[in-house]
């Protein structure tokens, strides 16, 4: 192993003191949930927007705000509706009769941390504004483009189950996202702790804020750094390209896939490994940093063909086969 990289180590150690602070202050909050919480660690140090579904009452909404309390930032809650328009987001200009100019109002997407509730009902028009901001990090009002602050998050939750009054989010704005976390019930353990902690009419859920932005700033400067070798390079541009010709790698998986991973995928999973190596205080990234992330990154950007919808086949399925299909370096 290259010495270079016992040097990142060191500087990942150094940098992730505020970590175990963040971890410990939401689990005030929020009982278990780990996976769920190093995910939105992982989105925090990749600048990486994070999508979140789950049947209601699992605590998506409750995780969000209480990770933005906990850090010392910007942060808007947005309400996704039906009747939402585009200027409830971005802003709009105001007429003044007075003097005949417009001044420009800025939404409460000028934030860091964007909470997105139920974003599957919100119509086209409000996806589409959502969707420059984004992937350029600016709103445009008007003639004039305005740039979103840094970081800027977008934390997206939605309901798997209902479907009236909701509208299917486009592939553009899914891969938009770099992770799709599926949420899922807690252990009885831990649901007998929430009750401890949530059974009265007013619970006790103060969070202090123990983290700085130029915190996460100087972290995402180490995770850039953080050594790929070669040989995981390679590892990871084979599974995406095994989501697109299965039949390449000879997976049983012809005729079960309608469209594969893109080179955002790929570009995603490298930099989700390298934030996964981060969190487990490691300045190099392993085959299994990339099998561990994985699912979350290319859930939500395979489509399924019908025969495997017949079969039952899900896009998280398909994923595990390519994952236990390919050799490991």
């Amino acid at each position: 192993m290259p010495s270079a990289t016992d040097e990142i180590t060191r500087q990942v150690q150094e940098h992730s003191h505020w970590i175990v602070p963040l971890q410990t202050e939401i689990a005030r909050v929020v009982v278990g949930q780990k996976y769920l919480i190093d995910r939105l660690l992982i989105g925090l140090l990749t600048n990486g927007h994070v999508l979140l579904e789950g049947v209601p009452g699992l605590a998506k909404t409750l995780t969000v705000k209480t990770l933005a309390s906990a850090v010392k930032t910007g942060f808007s809650r947005l309400q996704f509706t039906p009747d939402l328009l585009p200027a409830d987001l971005i802003g709009t200009l105001i007429y003044n009769p007075r003097d005949g100019a417009f001044t420009t109002k800025l939404g409460p997407l000028f934030s860091n941390l964007i909470l997105a509730d139920e974003i599957n009902r919100a119509p086209a028009k409000v996806q589409s504004a959502l969707l420059e901001a984004m992937q350029e990090r600016q709103v445009t009002i008007g003639d004039t483009t305005y740039p979103l602050p840094d970081p800027f998050l977008v934390l997206a939750t939605q309901n798997p189950l209902e479907q009236e009054g909701t509208y299917q989010l486009p592939e553009a704005q899914l891969d938009r996202f770099m992770l799709k976390l599926s949420v899922g019930y807690p252990t009885k353990v831990e649901e007998r702790r929430i009750l401890d902690l949530m059974g009265t009419s007013a619970p006790k859920l103060s969070v202090e804020a123990v983290t700085e932005t130029s915190d996460i700033i100087k972290s995402r400067e180490v995770v850039n750094e953080i050594y790929v070798d070669d040989r995981v390079k390679d590892y990871i541009v084979d599974v995406v390209w095994a989501t697109r010709q299965p039949a390449t790698y000879k997976l049983p998986l012809e005729g079960m896939i309608r469209y594969g991973a893109s080179p955002r995928a790929t570009i995603a999973l490298t930099l989700a490994a390298r934030a996964h190596a981060f969190l487990n205080g490691r300045g190099f990234v392993t085959p299994q940093d990339v099998k561990s992330i994985g699912t979350d990154v290319l859930r939500h950007r395979i489509g399924i063909s019908y025969e495997a919808e017949a079969e039952e086949l899900t896009s998280e399925v398909i994923v595990q086969k390519v994952f236990e299909g390919l050799p490991v370096p």
